[in-house]
């Protein structure tokens, strides 16, 4: 039987290579010229560290990270841009997680969206994938166009199509 994974992996190395354009890019602009600015990654713990001088900045900054990220092939969701903007002294701090895996809530969403629009199909939740089955190709290629037009917040990639 025809099947294929629905996994969210965010590599590692081509995260690192976007925080680095990231960097050169806000080193280089006229308006952060002798500004504080730290941007780092921690790749452990798959989180951005970023600090600047005002709130302004680091709006800025986060809209870098998000359209640089873009281009390097990264999915703008695959930032948790959740959490507030710390202030500390004078400068401000902000922790951007980046989301990797499918997590247990997640994947229950997942399933039921394929369950209730997709019936001919089986979904599995494996740790941190999801395996779909099915007896036709049609039907696995519906439930990843499903999955593309749901707005479900999350980087996914449609991986192992046997």
């Amino acid at each position: 039987m025809p099947s294929f994974d629905i996994a969210s992996k965010v590599e590692i190395q081509v995260l690192d290579n976007a925080i680095n354009v990231v960097k050169k890019e806000i080193q280089n602009r006229f308006d952060f010229k002798g500004s504080h600015v730290v941007i780092e990654l921690d790749k452990k713990n798959y989180s951005v560290a970023l600090e600047a001088d005002s709130d302004m900045k680091m709006e800025q900054i986060v809209d870098v990270l998000i359209t640089r990220s873009m281009r390097q092939g990264l999915d703008s969701n695959c930032f948790d841009m959740s959490k507030e903007v710390l202030p500390s002294g004078k400068i401000v701090k902000k922790a951007v997680p980046v989301k990797n895996g499918i997590a247990q809530d997640d994947a229950k969403k997942i399933v039921k969206l394929i369950k209730e629009n997709v019936p001919k199909v089986q979904a599995a939740i494996m740790d941190d994938i999801i395996r779909v089955t099915g007896k036709k190709i049609d039907d696995l290629q519906e439930v990843i166009q499903l999955c593309k037009t749901s707005d479900l917040k999350l980087p996914l990639q449609f991986v192992n199509m046997k």
